[in-house]
């Protein structure tokens, strides 16, 4: 297999450069930090691009970095700090650089580090002894390893704040080695979890979990699980949940449990694994019902749910997974509310990949399940299960499933656990639903580099499923990718047998990681594709 692309460092000289510089300008300080107006050419040309000096990073063509050098007074911080002269050591003589621009894939130091290095260079060879910076309060830390020192206030506004900082040769130099053996170590132990469960979690989880454990009788276990059942519902606009401890499937047997005893025929959905799941635990208990199954990632229209329903005035209950974690494809689930209320049949889901992830409104489903991983951001272990209804307990149901047992006993009938419940509480204190624009944008970076990616306007921003070449195997990359630190969905048996990876947007998502893993993930591919002799091939066995 290649090694990756090294980066050049050098001065902009050509035109195609100038042009991504302008590009990559506007990116930065137009879309991601508010200090200029958008236009529609989406270039931001620089006040003083003729007096500019550009340091450039650049793998293949692609610019993913820069710096701009400026020697001629007055500097910008001249103009934003008086006196500044007065900040300076004796015999300074400063060059500004400004513009500090790394593209999100490309974040974290090395990038950084060596537009510096050429930086100095380039400083000492014109006779400048100190390059002057106003860096953004959200890396001062990297700054500081660089070799950069604060003075004076900041400035800016108060949406983008600004510490002055200078660089020196001497500074650099010490701390060169030093930053040197911090990027090798992050770079060695790099880790990102792509996994739709156990996903990543936040430091304030982990440390909810870390607590002693307490007795699930004590009066401070039921404060604990009254506050989590109230969030729950808060979020879901159900009127009750009970929580138990297991899986998402102990939660859907939990519903299956409940419809077997209503002795009504039902209508179960299936266009993915989850869907078929659901066919199966009907048939495990013996419920009667009818089925619409489709090729997985193909839509089952409205239409022929209300055929269905019309032709069989029978049917009481509607069962379906309102996001099929095996293709990231979502039911719309205002049409289906809509058309249940219109035939008088309630409505079940599988929500085990929608609650956290994004909005949603249970006030009119009858009954949910979810789990207390995935979206919701914390440790797998505890099965949720959302109902409209008060329900009394069933001797006729296992009691380990009977929700009446659990609703009686304010959800703790059995043992249960403080530690998963602790961590759900935080979790559910600092939840932030999944960014579709982030979502959006993956998607546009795994197409431009040659990816098969289901997507739609029906599909979760939580789940991006990608459809590898026949002669590419999904087993082959997602092992490769999981010695380079990227953990992505790939070892499931119906993944397997498609040939499909996936990236699960939930849990703990930091932007700088994410964006170098998805980096890690378009280089890979390329590698792959290189080696197959692959271009631009679709996977058979796929409706996109």
């Amino acid at each position: 297999m290649r090694q990756p692309t090294p980066t050049l460092y050098k001065i902009a000289e050509h035109a195609d450069e100038i042009e991504q510089i302008h590009q990559l300008n506007y990116e930065t300080f137009v879309e991601e930090i508010p200090q200029h107006n958008a236009n529609n050419e989406k270039k931001l040309v620089d006040r003083f691009n003729d007096e500019n000096t550009y340091i450039i990073a650049k793998k293949n063509n692609e610019i993913i970095g820069m710096i701009a050098v400026r020697g001629n007074r007055p500097f910008s911080l001249d103009q934003k700090l008086d006196h500044l002269d007065t900040y300076l050591p004796e015999k300074a003589i400063p060059c500004e650089i400004r513009l500090l621009s790394i593209k999100p894939a490309f974040r974290g130091g090395r990038i950084f580090y060596g537009l510096c290095e050429k930086l100095v260079s380039y400083c000492l060879e014109k006779g400048y002894n100190m390059a002057l910076i106003s860096g953004t309060t959200r890396q001062t830390k990297l700054y500081r390893h660089i070799g950069f020192e604060a003075f004076g206030p900041l400035v800016g506004t108060e949406k983008a704040p600004y510490q002055p900082m200078y660089l020196t040769k001497k500074n650099f130099e010490l701390a060169s080695r030093l930053f040197e053996r911090l990027i090798h170590r992050e770079e060695k132990n790099f880790y990102h979890n792509f996994l739709p469960g156990p996903v990543g979690i936040s430091e304030n989880v982990k440390k909810a979990w870390g607590k002693p454990a307490i007795s699930h009788r004590s009066a401070s276990f039921k404060k604990v699980m009254n506050d989590v059942q109230q969030g729950l519902c808060q979020l879901t606009n159900a009127k009750h949940v009970e929580i138990a401890v297991g899986t998402g499937t102990l939660a859907n047997e939990m519903i299956a449990a409940h419809l077997s005893n209503t002795r009504s025929r039902g209508l179960i959905l299936a266009n993915g694994e989850f869907g078929e799941r659901l066919i199966d635990h009907g048939v495990r208990w013996g419920l009667s019902f009818e089925r619409i199954t489709k090729e997985w990632n193909t839509a089952i229209k409205l239409e022929e749910i209300e055929n269905v329903l019309e032709r069989s005035p029978d049917i009481h209950w509607l069962w379906t997974v309102h996001c099929d974690t095996s293709t990231g494809y979502v039911y719309p689930l205002k049409d289906l509310q809509e058309i249940c209320k219109k035939h008088h049949v309630k409505l079940c889901l599988d929500a085990c990949s929608t609650v956290g992830i994004f909005p949603v409104d249970f006030s009119e489903v009858y009954m949910a399940s979810t789990v207390s991983g995935k979206g919701l951001g914390s440790y797998p272990g505890l099965a949720i299960l959302f109902h409209q209804e008060e329900i009394f307990p069933n001797k006729q149901i296992p009691a380990i499933l009977d929700i009446g047992t659990y609703q009686a006993s304010a959800s703790v009938p059995f043992t249960h656990s403080s530690n998963g419940l602790a961590a759900l509480q935080a979790a559910l204190r600092n939840l932030e639903p999944v960014s579709e624009e982030l979502a959006m944008e993956i998607c546009r970076v795994f197409k431009a580099s040659g990816m098969t990616v289901l997507r739609g306007r029906e599909y979760s921003p939580g789940i991006i499923t990608v459809s590898l070449p026949e002669n590419m195997a999904s087993k082959d990359f997602g092992d490769q990718l999981k010695t380079l630190g990227v953990h992505v969905s790939y070892e499931s048996s119906y993944l397997v047998k498609r040939n499909w990876f996936q990236i699960a947007l939930m849990g703990k998502q930091e932007p700088a990681k994410v964006w170098k893993a998805i980096e890690i993930i378009k280089q890979q591919f390329g590698y792959f594709s290189k080696e197959k002799g692959y271009r631009h091939a679709q996977n058979k066995n796929i409706i996109v």
